[in-house]
C-alpha cells in the first residue's frame, strides 16, 4: 500500500532503537525523510545513515532530551532547515524505571514526569502551534492507558493522563485540520522488554506467562508496531483523529 509519504517529513524521537526505529524505519521505506531523535548523538547519527541506506527517503539525527526545554524547537527547526517542511511527529520515548508506585520516590517521579510526560506535551504542542499546514501528532504510549502493568507504577500514572491530553489535543486543533492520535503497544519484542524481564528472578517465565496471556500466543515484532504507527501518521489516516489503537495481539480485555 502506497501511504502517500513520499517527499513528506516526521520528528521522530525515541528513534535509535526499538518502536520509534521502527515506526521511522517504515517511514523512510515509503519515500518520507524524518528527522531521527534520541539521547545519544553516535547511536541517532548510525540510526540516520542506516534509515537512509536502506530506505528511499532521508533521515538525518538530533540529539535531544525531551526533559530539556529546547529541545522540542530545536527539533522542528532541524526538519525545517533540512526539509523545508513538516507533516507529522511521532512521540515515542522510553519508559520510566520499573518501581511500583508505593516504592518509586518523589525524585523518580519528578524525572520521570519531565522526560515522560511534559516532554512530550511540550514537543506536541509547539509543533501543532507552529505548523502553517495540518500536520498529525502520534503518541506512542503503552498498553497501561488501559490497564495497569505490575512492576510499573510510575508508568500506569503518567501513561493514561497523556492520552487524554492527545484526546485534548485533537479536540483543539481539529478545526485547524491537525490529526492527534495515540498507538498503544503490547509485548513487543524490544530491548525494553527485554531489560524488564531480565530484572525478574526467572525472566523465562516472566516471559511464558505474558505469552499466555496473548491471544496471537507471540509478542510482537518491532516492525509490526512500526507499520501501523506509519499508517496512522501518514495521509492514508487521514480520517483518523482523537483515536487510541491498540497494538497487543489481543492482550488487552477493555475495549
Amino acid at each position: 500500500m502506497d501511504l502517500g509519504l513520499a517527499g513528506r517529513c516526521y520528528v521522530v524521537t525515541g528513534a535509535s532503537r526499538g518502536l520509534g526505529y521502527a515506526t521511522a524505519e517504515h517511514l523512510v521505506a515509503d519515500g518520507a525523510d524524518v528527522v531521527v531523535a534520541s539521547r545519544s548523538q553516535a547511536s541517532v547519527e548510525e540510526s540516520a545513515a542506516t534509515l537512509t541506506a536502506n530506505g528511499t527517503g532521508h533521515a538525518v539525527g538530533v540529539a535531544a532530551d525531551l526533559a530539556e526545554e529546547d529541545s522540542a524547537e530545536r527539533l522542528l527547526d532541524a526538519a525545517a532547515e533540512q526539509f523545508g517542511r513538516l507533516d507529522g511527529v511521532v512521540i515515542s520515548v522510553g519508559g520510566p524505571p520499573g518501581s511500583s508506585a508505593t516504592d518509586a520516590t518523589d525524585e523518580q517521579w519528578r524525572a520521570a514526569f519531565e522526560s515522560v510526560f511534559l516532554g512530550a506535551v511540550r514537543l506536541a504542542r509547539t509543533a501543532l502551534e507552529r505548523a502553517e499546514a495540518p500536520i498529525s501528532v502520534t503518541f506512542v504510549l503503552s498498553t497501561s492507558v488501559r490497564s495497569p502493568i505490575a512492576g510499573l507504577g510510575i508508568s500506569n500514572g503518567l501513561r493514561p493522563g497523556l492520552a487524554m491530553v492527545a484526546k485534548t489535543l485533537a479536540d483543539e486543533h481539529g478545526p485547524r485540520g491537525h490529526r492527534v492520535n495515540v498507538v498503544l503497544p503490547g509485548r513487543i519484542d524490544t530491548d525494553r522488554i527485554k531489560e524488564l524481564e531480565s530484572g525478574a528472578s526467572d525472566p523465562a517465565a516472566v516471559r511464558e506467562k505474558a505469552i499466555a496471556g496473548i491471544p496471537l500466543g507471540r509478542y510482537g515484532q518491532p516492525e509490526e508496531f512500526g507499520a501501523v504507527t506509519a499508517f496512522v501518521a501518514s495521509p492514508m489516516a487521514s480520517y483518523v483523529s482523537g483515536s487510541v489503537i491498540t497494538v497487543d495481539g489481543g492482550a488487552t480485555r477493555s475495549l
